[in-house]
């Protein structure tokens, strides 16, 4: 009896420490509509990561448009341990962390090469601020496809933003849009469609296959391709809940979270012309083409681009930022993108 009594106590302790080992991460996802969090990052979490880790590692996934959420808030509530895990996009919130706007200034980056190659330079010193300011460790920053603008009237360039109410998902987008005499409305992702119907807005910027699965087109008739920024995303985990995980469990985490990283800017860069057809005339493995007028941009307007960004937009980052934060933007992104802020 002795003998069983001790075995029984023996397994019992073995089931509590492999119960201790188990791990169930809380994540907050990306926009559930986005084929980004569809058929990477969902698939990652609910079965990708639970298959390599032999069932150590699940996850409870929800995007955070199905919590009611409404997006600027996401990391705020990351910080205060009410999710482990949440992926959101940087320029969200840039009005509360102006830092968050760096890499993805609005005129900044014509293409996703580029955007990558700031990202990549500047991820040490945001990983460092994010750390140390916000209690959040950063596991991954990758990209979406490119913002552009989707408006409900005739469009045939920058100039014609004057006068016209523009939906902006960030800091720099509005001081884009202001600079060409239009004004920047706040308005959550999931209230654009119908404010572009109702006439509450006139335009909205968001990415080219973003906005097709979002049905803007259904209150948008113009679409002008145009990258205007390529909207910064980041996965972030709660510091507190990471650093007490064991290191074995951090290791595989942040290892496979580095190849869904990869695997997201692969398929946003492939995605971006896609878009740009799902809106227009096709052909489009999403759906039905969407029938918008396509207006490209006139080489004038590559130009107003980049002077926009150098007369208002970096101005109204540093405006924001501070000298410090200036200074580490002109240390490691200004040598990437030939530039130096005053």
């Amino acid at each position: 009896m002795r003998i069983k009594t001790i075995l029984a106590g023996a397994t019992a302790l073995l089931a509590a420490a492999g119960a201790a080992q188990a791990l169930t991460v809380n994540v907050v996802g990306n926009l559930g509509i986005t084929t980004q969090s569809k058929t990477l990052e969902a698939p990652f979490w609910n079965e990708k990561l639970p298959e390599i880790s032999g069932g150590e590692i699940t996850a409870n996934f929800k995007p955070w448009n199905e919590m009611g959420l409404k997006g600027p808030e996401i990391y705020r509530l990351l910080g205060q341990g009410v999710m482990n895990v949440a992926t959101g996009q940087l320029g969200h919130s840039a009005g509360d962390v102006p830092i968050n706007d760096a890499t993805d200034l609005a005129g900044l980056n014509p293409t996703i090469e580029e955007f990558k190659a700031v990202t990549e330079a500047f991820r040490p010193t945001l990983s460092k601020y994010y750390a140390e300011e916000m209690g959040l460790e950063i596991l991954s920053l990758h990209s979406y496809q490119a913002q552009i603008l989707y408006c409900r009237d005739e469009f045939s360039g920058l100039a014609d933003l004057k006068g016209r109410k523009v939906r902006s998902s960030g800091a720099s987008q509005a001081d884009f849009i202001e600079y060409f005499g239009g004004q920047a409305v706040a308005m959550a992702f999931g209230e654009v469609q119908q404010g572009l119907q109702q006439g509450v807005i006139d335009c909205a910027i968001t990415g080219t296959l973003g906005g097709y699965s979002a049905k803007w087109h259904e209150g948008a008739g113009y679409l002008y391709t145009l990258p205007i920024n390529w909207g910064s995303g980041a996965t972030m985990a709660n510091k507190a809940w990471w650093d007490g995980l064991p290191e074995a469990q951090q290791t595989l985490m942040r290892t496979e979270i580095s190849k869904l990283e990869a695997e997201m800017w692969a398929l946003n860069a492939k995605e971006n012309e896609i878009g740009i057809a799902c809106n227009t005339a096709g052909p489009c493995p999403e759906g039905e083409p969407a029938g918008m007028v396509r207006v490209d941009p006139t080489p004038e307007d590559v130009e107003l681009r980049r002077k926009a960004m150098l007369e208002a937009v970096l101005p109204g980052f540093k405006a924001r930022c501070g000298e410090a934060c200036t200074g580490m933007w002109n240390a490691e992104i200004g040598p990437v993108v030939g530039l130096t802020i005053d």
